[in-house]
């Protein structure tokens, strides 16, 4: 005998309850899946630390000698438009690029120097100060080759646009700088070279600004494609509620900023996820004190800071600048006056720039083809060529002094101090001790350097029969002397061969340009 259990209909609410129920679950399954694939995207981009490197302050960053990880990563800055061309980069209108390269800065050996020790370089575009290209450069064409022939020259991978004032206010200015860079950009990519592009804005602690957000719409509608948005977490004013921290703005800045790029993404068809869109942020702070007197940057904050960007995921930290990293000296009397050689704060022993950068990456670049040939040890040491090095063959028989510049075993070195028969590069001498300082090697299209000579009668010829005063110049074998003291029948032959005893100092090759230039203008 069996028996049979009657059948129970659902009812229309419980068949609703439970339809809402599996959609619940594949929403939740959904969204689930569409975080993860967030995360992992985002984590397939690796968070990096680049400290900027003010490249014509005085008095100058080595940054080709960095004290510490941290520092082999940088972004020189900044390359503007030269005062007498629209279209032509310049470095703060101080240099051109072959400038440059010359022995005052001698920028494209030190960028080498860099690329040995497994740095990395980036330039930035902009600044506060002169005109950003596209202020200038009126033709979009001459404007991305300008943009081209830096990236070129330094074999870039990554470029920084750095938009304030003029350069962030001027909105043909933003359409025009945004077509040349996404043409810039395309054409990398073509190459094969693609090219990662950060837009470094101003901020308060509510989000990037009205011409802010202008700027980063910009990019989008010209197809740009973003590496990220750099926020300059400095400088805020009246923005930053009293009693605020630089570190409880900075943090604000960045939550409001998020949810700022998340909207216009979305307005230009793209669904970004949250964490891919941390990654799409950077956060530079300017270390110590600002240029608001009372906002101090701290080694607290900077702990801070760097925990909310490790926390978040976001994609780049930075900070103005490497050349601050340090505490000022006792001879620097008033701290509330920014330094573009220290910080303002007693760093206790600390670096900016380790308490940022802890655990982020230093971003590898390719060596450039100006690097390459160094790049890497040899068994044998390189035979130092005449015709192809840039400043004389070192000789154990010959006195150098402070500045002097020599070439030895393919790298070049300067003279700290009065030398003679000391090696350059003694593997035994310790930095304080060794006279000469590793400046980078010598690179391909290397030639010797010309001699600057003064025209005939830019001052007399020195002569054994005349007294001379201190300050008085003379010529002799076509170059500049000056006297230092009082003296009479003593030649500038002994300055000329490096004798610091001399009563005579020589002009260098910069000073007589610098003077020539001086004369020619009056």
């Amino acid at each position: 005998m069996s028996h049979r259990f009657p059948g129970r209909k659902l009812s229309l609410f419980r068949l609703t309850l439970l339809a809402a129920v599996v959609a619940l679950l594949a929403a939740g399954a959904y969204i689930g899946w569409g975080r993860y694939n967030d995360a992992q995207a985002a984590s397939a981009e690796p968070a990096i630390f680049a400290g900027y490197v003010d490249v014509t302050a005085t008095p100058a960053y080595g940054f080709e000698s960095p004290v510490s990880d941290a520092g082999k990563s940088v972004v020189l800055s900044f390359i503007v438009a030269a005062k007498d061309n629209p279209c032509e980069p310049s470095w703060g209108t101080f240099y051109s690029m072959d400038q440059a390269a010359g022995q005052e800065l001698d920028l494209d050996r030190r960028i080498a120097r860099l690329l040995q020790q497994g740095g990395s370089v980036s330039v930035s575009f902009g600044g506060q100060a002169n005109d950003e290209l596209a202020l200038t450069c009126t033709n979009v064409d001459q404007l991305r080759d300008a943009y081209a022939s830096v990236v070129e020259r330094y074999n870039l991978s990554t470029i920084d646009l750095d938009l304030e004032g003029a350069g962030l206010a001027d909105s043909t200015a933003l359409k025009r700088r945004a077509l040349a860079v996404a043409g810039l950009q395309s054409e990398r990519l073509a190459a094969k070279k693609p090219l990662s592009v950060w837009l470094t804005l101003p901020v308060a602690p509510t989000g990037l600004t009205a011409e802010g957000t202008a700027a980063v719409a910009a990019m989008l509608d010209a197809n740009v494609d973003l590496a990220g948005v750099n926020l300059m977490t400095m400088d805020f004013g009246g923005s930053k509620a009293a009693g605020t921290t630089m570190l409880q703005a900075s943090t604000a800045a960045a939550q409001a900023t998020h949810g700022q790029l998340d909207a216009l993404y979305k307005a230009h068809g793209q669904d970004i996820g949250s964490d891919s869109l941390w990654r799409k942020i950077g956060l530079t702070p300017m270390i110590g004190q600002n240029d608001v007197a009372d906002e101090i940057f701290t080694l607290e904050d900077a702990v801070g800071l760097h925990d909310f960007a490790v926390a978040k995921g976001v994609g780049r930290v930075s900070m103005w600048s490497l050349n601050r990293d340090a505490t000022c000296g006792p001879n620097y009397p008033d701290l509330t006056r920014v330094s573009d050689a220290c910080s303002g704060v007693d760093q206790k022993g600390q670096l900016f720039s380790t308490l940022l950068g802890e655990g982020l990456k230093t971003p590898q670049a390719e060596a450039s083809p100006s690097a390459s040939v160094q790049a890497s040890a040899q068994a044998t040491l390189p035979a130092d060529n005449p015709a192809t090095s840039p400043y004389p063959i070192w000789s154990g028989l010959a006195v150098y002094v402070e500045g002097d510049r020599i070439v030895w075993h393919g790298n070049v070195y300067a003279a700290k101090w009065w030398t003679q028969d000391e090696v350059p590069d003694n593997p035994v001498a310790t930095d304080g001790r060794t006279p000469w300082q590793l400046i980078g090697p010598v690179l391909p299209g290397d030639k010797p350097a010309a001699q600057v000579t003064a025209p005939a009668g830019t001052y007399a010829l020195w002569s054994a029969d005349k007294t001379y005063l201190q300050g008085q110049r003379v010529m002799f074998n076509g170059r500049i002397f000056e006297a230092k003291w009082w003296n009479r029948e003593e030649s500038p032959l002994a300055a000329l061969q490096g004798s610091p005893s001399s009563a005579w100092t020589m002009f260098s090759n910069t000073q007589v340009q610098q003077l020539l230039a001086t004369k020619s203008a009056k």
